[in-house]
């Protein structure tokens, strides 16, 4: 079931999560010219850990709204963020431990996807 009401705030957190896409994007391409593909590739993964469960993260808790399911919008944003959280575990563990990755530009990379949207609401303004 889809609720007018959560669609500024899903289409907000789908707009963020493309911004830090393009950025991390952007700063992958400069490392690959920078240090080469062995740290881009740790780059690009660094950011796909932070950005994945953040779009699971914006699917799950955007789902509800209203006085009515507010019940339910709790609900969805805390199990919303419970997913976030064991994927991200989950994924810097498999890539930790599986996947050989320079630290330096990996670490650097997931910090910056995990800061931006703090800043992003600053770039983006929100529609009413």
């Amino acid at each position: 079931m889809r609720n007018k009401l959560t669609k500024p705030g899903r289409n907000f957190a789908y707009n963020q999560i493309a911004l830090v896409t393009v950025i991390s994007l952007i700063c992958s391409l400069i490392i690959y010219f920078i240090w080469g593909f062995e740290s881009a590739k740790s780059a690009a993964l660094g950011s796909a850990i932070g950005i994945i469960p953040n779009l699971l993260f914006a699917y799950k808790a955007f789902r509800y709204a209203g006085a009515r399911s507010s019940k339910l919008v709790v609900e969805s944003f805390f199990s919303g963020v419970k997913l976030k959280m064991a994927l991200m575990a989950l994924l810097l563990g498999i890539t930790v431990k599986f996947v050989v990755i320079s630290p330096l530009p990996f670490f650097s990379m997931f910090c910056l996807v995990m800061a931006l949207p703090i800043i992003t609401p600053f770039i983006i303004k929100q529609q009413r």
